[in-house]
């Protein structure tokens, strides 16, 4: 893993996983990340 491509530190010192890590990965792990790209805990748009 690379620190800035697959992760960085946030304000408060927590690791923080970007959308591109997850794409490498390849499966949603759900548990609502912040960068998922699945949308995985995002709220539906509405019509």
């Amino acid at each position: 893993m690379k620190e800035g491509e697959d992760f960085y530190f946030n304000e408060d010192g927590f690791m923080v996983f970007t959308e591109a890590y997850h794409l490498k990965r390849g499966y949603c792990c759900k548990n609502k990340c912040k960068h998922c790209p699945w949308g995985y805990g995002k709220e539906k748009e509405k019509k």
